[in-house]
Parts: C-alpha cells; structure tokens; sequence
C-alpha cells in the first residue's frame, strides 16, 4: 500500500470501475480492494458519484497533459497529428487502467458538469487541430467527431489486444499503424 490512502483508492476504483463498471462497482468493493475501510472513502469522497468524477477528471487531465507536452504548435498538421497518435498510443500503453476507465466512462449518466467540462476541453484541443486541418484542404472534410472515431476506436482495440498479448507491440508496428490512421483521415 502507498503512503497516500487516497491514491490507494484512486487506483483500486479506477480498476474496478474499469473491469466492472460504476454500476457494477461498490464502495465495499474499493475498501476490500485499497485495503482500507468503507469509512476512509467517505472521508475523501462524499459517495461513489463523487469518486468517479474525480477520477474521471483526474485521469483526463493526465491524458491531456500527455497530449499537450511539447506539442508542434508551428509545426503542419501531419506532424501534429503524428504527435497526437504517438502520445495517444504511448499513454494508453503506459496507463493502460486510466485509458480503458476513461473510454467506459465519458458518456456515463453520473458525470458531473465538472467532469463533462474536462473532457469536452480535451476533445475541443483534438478538434481544433483536425479543423485547422480541413480548412487547409489537408484532412477529409467529414464531422471532426467521426475523424476522432476513425483513429481513436482502433487505438483503442490495438491496446487491448496487445494487452492480451493477442498483438505485439513493436517501434515498427506502431509506426505503420499512424501512418494507416493518417491515410484514413487525410484529403487524397
């Protein structure tokens, strides 16, 4: 167990609530699996709603923050969107947990403004960049949502396959899945 009971609990959530769900998920079930009592959560948490919404939004603003970090601003739009796939994948492979809790849980009824403005704040980042990238005549002119949906749907089935080990993940691999992503996107 760490030194902070809270990250204890953070992390015990965001595998439970990633593998069961936040309906299939209990307060009992965190305790048992933080290895604290029922009680310490309501210390931090004033119930389940609570803690997912700030799990939710911490493990959002990592992911963003991730994106965000050295980011091409003046650079052209294939290599930013070389940079937003690479930072995509590499946190997805490094904080596997907080990838698949953020992917089970952004449309979830429980969300609270706080939480629906965080991850709307990271989703306008993404589509600013495909916009720009339209009007520049360099990226297929269809719903920014649906060129989100074109690239990060398989991001998301490759993870999980090379999380089974159905798939492995080499330097190689990953190079040619972004360069099939941005085919699938780009204006021909």
């Amino acid at each position: 167990m760490s030194k902070n009971k809270q990250d204890d609990i953070f992390e015990a959530a965001m595998q439970l609530f990633a593998e069961r769900g936040f309906d299939g998920t209990t307060v009992p079930m965190i305790a048992d699996k933080a290895k604290v009592g029922a009680g310490t959560i309501y210390r931090y948490f004033e119930n389940k709603e609570s803690l997912v919404n700030s799990l939710f939004t911490k493990c959002v603003l990592q992911f963003s923050e991730a994106i965000r970090a050295d980011f091409p601003f003046n650079s052209t739009i294939r290599k930013q969107f070389t940079h937003i796939f690479n930072r995509i994948f590499n946190f997805a492979r490094n904080n596997v947990d907080a990838f698949l809790f953020i992917n089970s849980h952004d449309g979830g009824h429980y969300l609270d403004e706080n939480s629906k403005k965080t991850f709307n704040d990271f989703l306008d980042f993404i589509i600013t960049i495909i916009e720009q990238g339209k009007e520049q005549g360099i990226i297929r002119p269809l719903p920014s949502t649906a060129l989100i949906a074109l690239v990060y749907g398989p991001i998301v089935m490759l993870v999980k396959m090379m999380e089974t080990g159905e798939l492995t993940y080499t330097p190689e691999l990953l190079k040619e899945l972004e360069v099939s992503s941005w085919n699938a996107i780009r204006f021909i």
